[in-house]
């Protein structure tokens, strides 16, 4: 092999392995920095894919709160009216911004009779 082959062939050997020597600037931080940083890049992209995932499913739910959940016996009196309220929302907006005023007063808002016969439509 001549002289000129021989500078070739070591030149692309080097070429071929280019990597920082340990002792450059940084060093070791310097490396753990960008993995550090890489991972970090990642993460974000997969919590942005996961929340453009989550939206897409939370669009798609029905805003109603079934029958069943209105008429649980074994429910606590708050517990109804509040089942009762998320009914009255998607029936009647009109009502239930009428009523969302004196919801976080104590004690205010309708009693659960008055509150069930809005909710069936017969008031």
């Amino acid at each position: 092999m001549t002289e000129k082959a021989l500078t070739e062939a070591t030149m692309l050997a080097s070429l071929r392995d280019i990597h920082l020597p340990a002792e450059a600037v940084g060093g070791v931080f310097a490396e753990y920095a960008v993995v550090f940083g890489i991972a970090a890049l990642a993460s974000v992209g997969c919590v942005a894919i996961l929340r453009i995932l989550s939206i897409k499913v939370t669009a798609n739910k029905a805003l109603e709160t079934p029958k069943k959940f209105t008429d649980q016996p074994d429910w606590s009196a708050d517990r109804r009216k509040v089942a009762l309220l998320h009914r009255l929302r998607a029936q009647n907006p009109t009502r239930y911004a009428e009523l969302r005023g004196e919801l976080y007063k104590p004690g205010g808002g309708p009693d659960l009779e008055t509150l069930q016969d809005e909710v069936a439509g017969r008031v």
